[in-house]
């Protein structure tokens, strides 16, 4: 099996840094820190999640750098102790023998500027704030990339239903791909792994699609014109974070669409590549709005990409094709 070791230790970071997430979730999401709008949970949980995954990648793969959402340097900031204090005791929680110091610094490893050439991995350890902070979806999301094209995947959605169809059931997935090895889904709580494959639909007027729950992320307006033209009917799954491509991996939706809300803006590699892996493997497509292959050499950003859309692959080319007919030209 080509990278076991790397596949190993990323389930068992996402696997680490999920179960921090969920403990500071429990511990400081609360109707008060809604109310005021108070974004120190989902920060807390960030640090943290991301001084666990490159402390760990670290010990075992010491020449591999880290392209991370995240650096120390506000925890730093004297203003900011009692910030770096919960950080700290979250992080602790999981790994007693850290240290204020080897936290901080794992937090910096995150810093690489990625590129074409040798490999790094790329982490966002909490994508869809907003969803974490609203006790819904979000995902950590991991991934080594070799020569400017990802290889392993890993997906931990900490709320994700194991069975998209049965919202109250079990819940806390992790979705695991190493390319050419197909995709696979775990509970969090347990090491047996189930494959997924994308849906079969052939007719995009039967797909379900899915989309950013924030209207900033994606443009709505403009979503619902790409599903007319399609003849989709039914009404879009709205879902924070990387989930989304979760959810087209195991066939739960068909399309996901992230549309450009701005001309400037540049997705991030954390955002994309555990899902982009995944959805892949699972023998699904994703492009950028165009359909151009999302293009991961070009460092911390997909700079040469617009948006994104994810697909079982057997509607992409219908559509891109209606998503042009939306959006202006390249």
């Amino acid at each position: 099996m080509a990278y076991e070791n790397e596949r190993r230790l990323a389930v068992e970071a996402v696997i680490e840094a999920s179960r921090l997430c969920g403990e500071v979730q429990g511990a400081l999401v609360s109707d008060v820190t809604l109310a005021k709008k108070d974004r120190s949970p989902v920060t807390v949980a960030d640090y943290g999640a991301q001084a666990l995954v490159s402390a760990q990648l670290a010990a075992r793969f010491p020449n591999d750098p880290l392209v991370g959402e995240e650096n120390a340097a506000q925890l730093r900031e004297p203003d900011n102790a009692a910030l770096m204090a919960r950080v700290v005791e979250h992080a602790q929680a999981l790994r007693p023998n850290m240290t204020d110091r080897d936290i901080l610094e794992a937090i910096d490893r995150g810093t690489y500027a990625g590129g074409r050439q040798g490999r790094h991995w790329t982490l966002d350890p909490i994508d869809g704030t907003k969803g974490f902070l609203r006790g819904e979806q979000y995902a950590v999301a991991l991934a080594l990339i070799e020569n400017g094209e990802p290889v392993v995947g890993v997906l931990g959605c900490p709320n994700l239903p194991l069975d998209l169809g049965m919202p109250d059931g079990p819940k806390g997935c992790v979705f695991v791909a190493v390319r050419g090895e197909g995709a696979f889904m775990r509970p969090l709580d347990t090491d047996a792994e189930t494959p997924v494959a994308v849906s079969d639909v052939t007719d995009p007027a039967r797909a379900a699609f899915c989309e950013s729950v924030e209207s900033g992320h994606s443009a709505h307006g403009d979503s619902a014109k790409v599903a007319d033209l399609l003849g989709v009917t039914a009404a879009p799954v709205r879902i924070d974070s990387q989930c989304k491509y979760a959810a087209v991996a195991v066939g739960a939706a068909s399309i996901y669409l992230r549309l450009p809300t701005r001309k400037d803006y540049e997705e991030k590699i954390w955002d994309h590549a555990a899902g982009w892996m995944v959805v892949n493997e699972a023998g699904g497509r994703v492009s950028d709005v165009y359909g151009r292959p999302l293009d991961f050499s070009l460092g911390r950003t997909l700079k040469s990409n617009k948006g994104v859309v994810a697909s079982n692959g057997r509607i992409h080319d219908q559509v891109i094709a209606a998503v042009g007919k939306v959006l202006p030209p390249a």
